[in-house]
């Protein structure tokens, strides 16, 4: 048995005011009072991932309407968009680019018209359900948006539930629908989502489809409005690897069954969803939704005029502890990803380590004077089945401990070694690893992992060697202040790299302000802090030990204070855009 563990593994925001059903029952006995009081043609936009037929057969056996339409019978043969994506999804198992396609890209025009007309024709209630309902009808008299998180999704290709937008694809390997679910599906539904999130009448919570959840569209927006307005935290994925450890089990109080927990998405608004509390009914939709809904006051005005509605920053854990090392990687610089992925930055990052045993090491930049072109071809070598590559020949391995801080600009060699616990802070273009080398071993499906040694050596800077690692990366600690029982250091990143890090050390009460840009956090030691308006404009939100928390650019002046009488010091790591893109 796990010890108790006070990390909250299902945070929500308790919304004042809006109403939300729960379960089949309540949500169509509602729902047929709208039908009674005259609402003949009912839309259920569905996001990629939606059972469908399980919500349509909830539907049809309560509501029974006279006519049922699909979206699927709109849209052009499987072969042929496949062959429409084939240049942006390539033949890379991983990377694709990113794409401007929109669902009328998916659709044949010919059946678009012939059932538009049939839908204007039919007379008695009229259900349309699944992704692109309003090629169909685009005013329909009830709009119901049956949204989906996004680990949720992936839960469903992994288990052969679903597959992927147009396709019949169902049998296919996950890690291929995950990944033409990024670059496609969900860029494809994200727009639709933005087109009508305004217009909803009723969000449908179905990720888990035995006990749905449904609130009004109002109240979701009304919901989204208020959380922009105070701090939140996301709610927490956990997911096992092949390197994966045994830290997060214990201090975050996990079940047993998966033989180790890998990551954390802690804080990656578009992977993470988000829990808003109605008297009790929680209804769980993606935390993008509030990127989409409310940029200005969650970013800050700087911040939204460079990304748009895009959430810059990302927390994530990755847990080594009684594991292994993570793959050895690179990440792109900014012109490689721009010009091959089609993203406008790169994932910069920085591993903040949470925890550390005796052995903890990282690997970090390339050694002093080493022969590139003896690396490259031992790289390769190692690839094609030839003996194990001598990362410690050609890699700076460098011991790590608790609350160390190694910075990592895009074109860094680097990896955790194993027995560490890392807070990764990072820009959030999370998908474009390159692999150089994969330790010689299986991913937990069996398969070897991808790895893509021609993009790694191609961004590779090799003038980041030893010496100038150990000056510009690594413990990169100034003073900045300090005050009556707390003081306040800069961390980093790199001033190649956009996010800047900041440390509180405190006893006692300490002044933040968010400057006009969002500040995302956490609380890297002591049991728990208490964060609180001056004003008492939200009300005082707790936070626990290793638990990352968003505080939106709209609130200003906070402060965060220990939950319990002073005792040992306490820390916050806190990101937010550089000053020199945003006023902070």
């Amino acid at each position: 048995m796990n010890r108790p563990s006070e990390y909250d593994k299902s945070p929500a925001v308790r919304v004042t005011g809006g109403r939300a059903w729960q379960g089949w029952a309540d949500i169509l006995a509602h729902l047929r009072g709208e039908i009674e009081r005259g609402a003949t043609s009912v839309a259920i936009e569905c996001y990629p991932g939606v059972l469908e037929e399980e919500v349509l057969q909830a539907f049809q056996q309560v509501l029974r309407p006279e006519h049922i339409f699909r979206t699927r019978d709109i849209l052009k043969p499987a072969a042929e968009i496949d062959a429409m994506l084939s240049r942006d999804l390539t033949d890379d198992p991983v990377f694709g680019r990113m794409n401007g396609l929109s669902i009328q890209d998916f659709a044949d025009p010919a059946r678009v018209s012939a059932l538009r007309r049939r839908h204007a024709e039919a007379g008695g209630l009229k259900i349309i359900i699944g992704t692109g309902t309003a090629l169909i009808e685009p005013s329909p008299t009830l709009l119901i948006y049956a949204d989906m998180a996004r680990w949720e999704i992936q839960l469903r290709q992994r288990a052969g539930l679903i597959g992927n937008l147009g396709a019949d694809n169902q049998a296919e390997r996950p890690s291929l629908k995950y990944k033409r679910a990024y670059f496609v599906d969900w860029r494809v539904a994200d727009r639709i989502k933005r087109s009508c999130f305004d217009s909803i009448d009723y969000l449908l919570d179905t990720n888990d489809v035995s006990a749905p959840k449904m609130a009004s569209g109002e109240a979701v927006r009304q919901g989204l409005r208020q959380t922009a307005q105070r701090p939140f935290r996301v709610v927490p994925f956990f997911d096992p690897g092949p390197w994966g450890g045994q830290w997060m089990r214990r201090e975050c109080g996990l079940p047993d069954g998966p033989p180790n927990y890998a990551w954390c998405f802690d804080c990656v608004p578009e992977e993470n969803s988000l829990l808003l509390d109605f008297d009790g009914v929680r209804v769980e939709l993606p935390s993008i939704d509030l990127v989409f809904q409310h940029p200005r006051e969650l970013l800050g005005e700087a911040v939204y005029a460079r990304f748009g509605a895009e959430f810059p920053i990302r927390f994530d854990f990755l847990d080594t502890m009684e594991g292994g090392n993570l793959s050895l990687q690179v990440h792109p610089l900014t012109e490689c990803i721009r010009e091959q992925f089609g993203m406008a930055y790169t994932q910069d990052e920085s591993y903040y380590i949470l925890d550390a045993g005796e052995q903890a090491r990282v690997y970090l930049g390339v050694k002093l004077g080493l022969d590139r072109t003896a690396m490259i071809g031992d790289l390769r070598r190692a690839q094609e089945g030839g003996a194990p590559f001598p990362a410690e020949q050609y890699v700076n391995c460098w011991p790590a401990r608790k609350h160390d801080h190694f910075l990592i600009p895009g074109g860094t060699v680097h990896c955790s070694g194993a027995d560490s616990m890392v807070l990764e802070i990072s820009a959030t273009p999370y998908i474009f690893t390159f692999k150089l080398w994969d330790w010689d071993r299986l991913g937990l499906d069996g398969r070897p992992r991808p790895v893509h040694l021609d993009h790694g050596i191609a961004n590779i800077q090799w003038d980041r060697d030893t010496s100038w690692v150990a000056d510009n990366l690594i413990n990169r600690v100034h003073p900045l202040a300090a005050g009556d029982g707390w003081r306040e250091e800069r961390t980093g990143l790199h001033p190649l790299e956009f996010i800047e890090t900041r440390r509180h050390w405190f006893t006692a009460t300490v002044p933040h302000h968010t400057r006009g840009t969002v500040n995302v956090l956490n609380l890297v030691e002591g049991p728990a802090v208490i964060v609180e308006s001056p004003d008492g404009a939200f009300e005082p939100f707790v936070v626990h030990y290793a638990e990352t928390f968003v505080v939106p650019a709209a609130v200003g002046p906070y402060t965060i204070r220990p939950a319990q009488p002073a005792g040992a010091p306490l820390a916050t790591i806190k990101a937010s855009v550089r000053d020199d893109h945003a006023a902070i």
